[in-house]
């Protein structure tokens, strides 16, 4: 009787253990990889693990985690921990996030496409998929919903479906439909840096090269005084519907009709907060600062910023500023600025 319920028993979890695996092997949808939140060894302090690498994009999500995208892959924030969400997905450099009105999270990286995250798998979209090129530098939803993709050597919008792509030929930009794609790790100067939908629907593209505007049917360079602008690293539309560009040219501001040179040193990011002030990321003589323009100077014709220098003139990427009102920012790492003290998340 004893060695027959021994038998019966080893049956049984034999029996469990194939229904497991197939049950694993079902439960994956095609082309997903599910995310692994298992606990990692921290890098740094007690439970804490940082990016430890350039971080290019933060963003907050509706349920308030904090998204980090860096050279050392996408991490998750959630007011106590630094999760690593792509160490078992991909060795790529990230650049790029998004949370579209979906609540779908996306993440461009540089070689490797663009990931879609639903909360609980990535969803891997490259060339084969109909990208131009994997290297994604900026991410944006228009106002019916299409994804937008700066590439090195163009853009993409996806609308769901499939990619309608846009390649950059020289000065222009034009739309392709052969198909083709570009060489990846060829970045300047043809990458999309930027794109923006304003409040009239003309979209704004900045490039290594030309800034365009696009109506819909055609794209037109962007000039001033007969002049293009060049290298235009972000554009942003605030509440009041003014545009501001922001790049090897400095600080520009544009109210519909003309545009203001506001700073001539480099800009490399733009940021609007819940106040109306606008900062920026930018290089000075001391090295990058981020510079506060008080909501009540933005109509003078030359507001004066605060200028604040957090890491003693390290190169500055990315700004957010959180739902609790402080202002996030990358370099070599991640850091936090409460108005007063700068959170060094590594210490």
């Amino acid at each position: 009787m004893k060695k027959y319920l021994k038998l019966l028993a080893s049956f049984v979890v034999f029996v469990f253990c194939v229904l497991c695996k197939r049950q694993n092997k079902t439960d994956l949808p095609k082309d997903a990889i599910q995310s692994e939140t298992k606990e990692v060894i921290p890098l740094y302090g007690p439970n804490r693990l940082t990016p430890n690498s350039i971080t290019r994009t933060i963003i907050q999500d509706r349920k308030g985690i904090i998204w980090v995208a860096s050279w050392h892959g996408v991490f998750r924030y959630d007011g106590k921990l630094f999760t690593d969400m792509t160490s078992e997905v991909s060795s790529a450099r990230f650049f790029s996030a998004l949370e579209d009105s979906k609540g779908n999270l996306w993440f461009g990286s540089i070689g490797s496409g663009v990931y879609r995250y639903d909360g609980k798998y990535f969803q891997n979209f490259t060339t084969k998929d109909g990208l131009p090129n994997n290297e994604i530098v900026c991410i944006y939803e228009d106002k019916i919903g299409n994804i937008w993709f700066g590439v090195n050597g163009g853009a993409s919008r996806y609308d769901g479906k499939s990619f309608r792509n846009y390649i950059l030929n020289g000065d222009s930009i034009e739309e392709d439909t052969t198909g083709k794609s570009i060489p990846d790790f060829t970045r300047p100067p043809q990458e999309v840096n930027s794109i923006i939908e304003d409040h009239t629907g003309t979209f704004w593209f900045g490039t290594r090269g030309h800034t365009f505007v696009y109506d819909g049917q055609k794209f037109t360079t962007v000039t001033h005084d007969g002049q293009p602008f060049k290298n235009v690293r972000t554009i942003i539309e605030d509440e009041k519907g003014t545009i501001w560009l922001g790049g090897m040219d400095g600080l520009w501001r544009h109210n519909g009709t003309s545009f203001a040179n506001i700073a001539q040193n480099f800009v490399g990011d733009i940021y609007e907060d819940q106040k109306g002030n606008v900062w920026t990321s930018s290089e000075t003589t001391q090295g990058w600062v981020l510079s506060r323009y008080d909501e009540k100077s933005l109509s003078d014709r030359a507001p004066t910023p605060t200028e604040i220098n957090p890491l003693e003139g390290k190169m500055l990427f990315g700004i957010l500023e959180a739902a609790d009102g402080s202002i996030w920012f990358g370099a070599d790492d991640v850091y936090r600025y409460d108005g007063t003290t700068i959170t060094d998340f590594k210490k």
